[in-house]
């Protein structure tokens, strides 16, 4: 016994199968054995915990957080039951409870080290930057550690980052971290590089940065040992900052002699060069040239620096890239300048050339001269490209008159040259049947080349792979340019083939996705994309490609999980990034720790995140409200509110990413910065026009309750007149941002192929739903005004809702007539589609739901006027009193509204019908590019695109049946 070095506390043992039951997720048992262990032993307060965290995860959020409050109500002490609560408190997304909790923990046991830091450590998580600075202190003076000195410190900079008043932060946040650092440094206490980095970052954001270089260059820069050339890049900002450009270029120099293939050092060392050569700089006299030696200072100096780098490099034992492409660069920069030294570094020409020989069966080869090409004239594309060409070794074989390549090496070059041919722009001069060869070749040349592939993984991508991508490049010019429709078929037959072969490729999936979504076909878009297995930022910077088409081409249930994949993200990004700065701060790694801030506020900014949110809510209303759940209920389980706009508008971040497809296209048709200016405009009038759609959608219940006629000081007392102004300023707003939208159309922008995907504003504004939704948001103001001056005063405010209910009932109607056609249908033997149509039929589904729930405003609106006249006949026995013509305005509507969506629904069963008849097998597309093995892909392609519109159209129509049982119902 005496041997048992540990005694286990016997609490620990008791609540060890709880624990167990938590982690492996069975909640409900975790409840029952805490009930258990609390009727024997009731004061076991981390008992009680546990059974709150069981009782939070399955969803009885109100019963945990009573449990938590009572335990916490206590200030318990014990580690058990800290833990547990801050555990719990982090689940209900309360980080704000855990310092409640650490404070009282503190101010009981006011010497404990752990619980000291675990307040710190609450602070950080909700950003109490004051608090950690006092917190920070109040450790340091228990335990006189180094690191908690440094947290306060870091708090204080954090306060000066987070200040609203930029002079506050210079005058007094910042030189208070300064003089505490000095502190230290006077005391000689400094121990680690996170301190001098500390220090740097201080010095560096008071602009003192002759200070800063100082520190970098002392003694303490001594410490900087973690990154490589560290206190070099350090004293490079600094000698930039000031301006020192001979210590630059020196500095530069030297690193270059050390390792002559860093990039980043060539470009400050010509900055430095043409900078002093500006400046007419010469160098002292009497004393060194600058503190880091010798400097160059004139066009010479450096043309000969660079020679002998590339004379270094013929001797090195491994080809490097750097002088090569410096030479380039520097005749660039010549160039810029009108200086006619260029000839002595020879012509871009040939050194590109020689280049392409030394590097061409590298895949870096092409992205290294495509920032060089502008160097050639035009009229040398050609010769450039036949010359590559010409020492590529590739032989013909006996059954192909194309040449092709005999290894890996010459298939890179071959592809260097392709890639750098349509670069160029020289496939895209060619007329449709010179591209209809090319295309042919590309993928001849692409079905040669997995021959070297076939012992790759299927996580390795294939050498030929870009063929492919290229040839459908070319077939999508073919598309857009010349409406070719069977090119788009082809298209998809060759990324579904590649993507066979290499199951791995981002490209062929994310080039699969924008053309389907083109298409209109969502159903195989949905399973690309979750193959792509995006992580972490990628939701918001790929997202797009996905959430923009899920709901829009009718496909709602996997519109809702895109959007709540999204969304999942976005919440959790908050809690994450607290745990990033807490382990910067336990690490030392303060430099990092604005950075995480910046990032939680580029995401909470975001563009994405906005338009996700608001897209979600709009659907979660179409697919619930007044179905399954009353419109009231859905929009108070959402805490919707009209008043309230939480889009943070000036502070929009568009963080999608553009260039995510591989593009070879020349500058002018390469998406450009005017692209995205244009494309984040349209965005944002596009998301403010639907976030006042849905905040006029959440004011409805807000007006539907009675209230007593001709009393206008009662209806101000019940707030009710207060909420129809938020309608009718809400109302303004959307006309407002309808204008902007308008005016935007009218620029009628073309984004490039590859670019940003247009926004389903064109659509909403052409269809008629625009002008549909708009009047309906009129009518509840003339409805509410009916309410409030009552049925007797009311003739003229009756005839207007009569024309209103006829106007509405013909936009609707040329809203469906919008909707008619067929989605596929076989023309001279090639498919054409109209997805236009499946966006069309979604609008009308979202504004016949938005009539709806106006319509059933304006019932109960009429249904107590209605109840209220047949009382009165009653007693007066009376069968003569007349009845106001806004009820037979309200029921010859509410016949004709029922009318048209079976209409609608009959149009949509007639459509599913054609679909399934349709026989895509047996079409034969009349193209010479088809060969025999491409029709299995054809087949799986056109199968696909004929499924999802089948899928598409069965979710539409069975929401519509559910709306037009609801249209049954309004009968006053």
């Amino acid at each position: 016994m005496a041997a048992r070095g540990h005694v286990q506390d016997p609490n620990d043992r008791r609540l060890r199968p709880i624990y167990d039951y938590l982690d492996n997720g069975n909640n409900k048992m975790a409840i029952q054995q805490a009930d258990k262990l609390l009727k024997k032993h009731k004061d076991l307060h981390c008992a009680k915990v546990l059974k709150a965290i069981g009782l939070q995860r399955t969803g009885k959020q109100d019963e945990a957080y009573a449990l938590a409050q009572e335990v916490a109500a206590l200030e318990p002490t014990d580690d058990n039951s800290l833990q547990a609560l801050t555990i719990l408190y982090r689940e209900m997304h309360r980080p704000e409870l855990v310092t409640k909790l650490y404070e009282a923990a503190v101010k009981k046991v006011p010497n404990s080290e752990e619980y000291h830091s675990h307040l710190f450590m609450a602070y950080a998580r909700v950003g109490e930057y004051k608090k950690m600075q006092q917190a920070g202190m109040a450790l340091y003076k228990i335990v006189p550690k180094n690191p908690y000195y440094f947290w306060s410190v870091m708090s204080l900079i954090m306060q000066s980052i987070s200040a609203q008043d930029e002079n506050l932060s210079k005058t007094m946040f910042l030189p208070l971290a300064e003089r505490m650092v000095e502190k230290m440094v006077k005391e000689d206490k400094i121990e680690a590089e996170a301190e001098v980095e500390l220090y740097y970052m201080i010095l560096e954001r008071l602009e003192k940065y002759q200070e800063a270089l100082d520190v970098v260059r002392g003694k303490l820069g001594e410490k900087l040992t973690s990154e490589l050339q560290s206190r070099e890049n350090k004293c490079m900002a600094m000698y930039k900052k000031l301006c020192r450009w001979p210590e630059c270029n020196a500095l530069s120099r030297r690193l270059l002699l050390k390792n002559s293939d860093d990039w980043q050092f060539y470009i400050t060392y010509f900055d430095s060069v043409f900078q002093l050569i500006d400046e007419s700089w010469t160098p002292p006299l009497e004393e060194e040239q600058s503190l880091e030696g010798e400097v160059h200072y004139s066009i010479e100096q450096a043309v000969k620096f660079i020679e002998e780098r590339i004379t270094e490099e013929s001797k090195s034992a491994r080809p490097l890239r750097g002088p090569y492409l410096a030479k380039l660069e520097l005749i660039r920069r010549l160039r810029c300048r009108g200086c006619n030294d260029e000839y002595k570094l020879g012509d871009p020409e040939e050194l590109m050339f020689q280049y392409f020989k030394k590097f061409g069966d590298k895949p870096c080869c092409f992205t290294d001269l495509k920032v060089f090409v502008d160097l050639l004239p035009s009229s040398q594309y050609t010769k450039f490209i036949s010359q590559l060409l010409e020492v590529i070794p590739l032989s013909a074989a006996a059954e192909s008159e194309v040449a092709l390549p005999a290894d890996i090496k010459a298939l890179q070059q071959h592809l260097c040259v392709v890639q750098l041919t349509r670069l160029l722009g020289i496939y895209h001069a060619m007329d449709k049947k010179e591209k209809l060869t090319a295309v042919r070749e590309l993928m001849l040349r692409y079905r040669h080349g997995l021959e070297f592939g076939k012992t790759c993984l299927k996580t390795e991508l294939q050498f030929s792979d870009y063929y492919c991508l290229l040839a459908v490049h070319l077939l999508l010019d073919l598309w857009l340019e010349e409406g070719e429709e069977t090119a788009v078929w082809q298209c998809l037959t060759f990324l579904e083939e590649g993507l066979s072969h290499s199951p791995s490729n981002a490209q062929f999936k994310l080039l699969l996705i924008r053309i389907y979504c083109r298409l209109g076909a969502f159903e195989p878009v949905a399973e690309l994309y979750s193959s792509l297995d995006a992580k972490h930022i990628q939701h918001d910077t790929i997202g797009y490609l996905l959430t923009r088409y899920a709901e829009s081409l009718g496909h709602y249930a996997a519109a809702s999980q895109s959007c709540n994949f999204a969304l999942r993200f976005f919440h959790s990004n908050q809690k994450d990034t607290s745990e990033y700065i807490i382990q910067a701060y336990k690490y030392g790694a303060f430099e990092k720790i604005p950075e995480f801030i910046a990032f939680r506020n580029r995401l909470n900014s975001s563009l994405h995140f906005a338009q996700v949110r608001t897209e979600r809510m709009l659907l979660d209303l179409l697919l619930e409200a007044n179905i399954s759940t009353s419109l009231e209920e859905s929009i108070k389980s959402m805490s919707l509110s009209p008043e309230e706009d939480d889009i943070p508008w000036k502070d929009l971040r568009d963080n999608r990413d553009l260039t995510v497809l591989f593009n070879w296209d020349p500058k002018d048709r390469d998406i450009s910065e005017e692209h995205r200016k244009l494309s984040l405009e349209e965005e944002t009038v596009w998301l403010r026009i639907r976030s006042l759609t849905l905040r006029l959608v959440s004011g409805l219940p807000t007006l539907s309750h009675t209230i007593q006629p001709k009393n206008s000081e009662k209806t101000a007392e019940n707030g009710v007149s207060s909420k129809i102004d938020t309608i009718r300023s809400l109302l303004q707003q959307l006309e407002a941002a309808v204008d902007s939208g308008k005016k935007f159309l009218e620029q009628k922008i073309q984004y490039p192929v590859l670019g940003p995907p247009p926004t389903r504003m064109a659509g909403f504004f052409s269809n008629g739903s625009c002008q549909c939704q708009t009047s309906l948001f009129y009518l509840v103001s003339d409805i509410y005004e009916l309410d409030t001056n009552g049925l007797e005063d009311s003739a003229e405010i009756q005839e207007r809702l009569g024309n209103s209910f006829k106007s509405l009932i013909e936009r609707l109607t040329d809203l469906f007539n919008k909707c008619k056609g067929d989605l596929i249908e076989v023309r001279d033997g090639t498919l054409k589609t109209q997805p236009n149509l499946l966006e069309n039929l979604v609008f009308f589904v979202e504004t016949i739901s938005i009539t709806l729930w106006v319509s059933s405003y304006c019932d109960s609106v009429l249904r107590p006027f209605k109840s209220n006249l047949q009382k009165k006949k009653k007693k007066k026995k009376e069968s003569s009193v007349a009845m106001p013509p806004v009820f037979t305005h309200f029921l010859d509507y509410v016949t004709e509204l029922q009318t048209l969506t079976s209409n609608v629904i009959d149009h949509i069963k007639g459509l599913e019908i054609i679909l399934t008849a349709l026989k895509l097998e047996e079409l034969s597309l009349k193209d010479t590019l088809l060969l025999q093995e491409e029709k299995k892909f054809t087949k799986t392609v056109q199968g696909k695109v004929q499924s999802s519109y089948h899928h598409s159209v069965q979710e539409i129509g069975e929401l519509l049946k559910k709306r037009l049982d609801t249209i049954k119902k309004l009968k006053i």
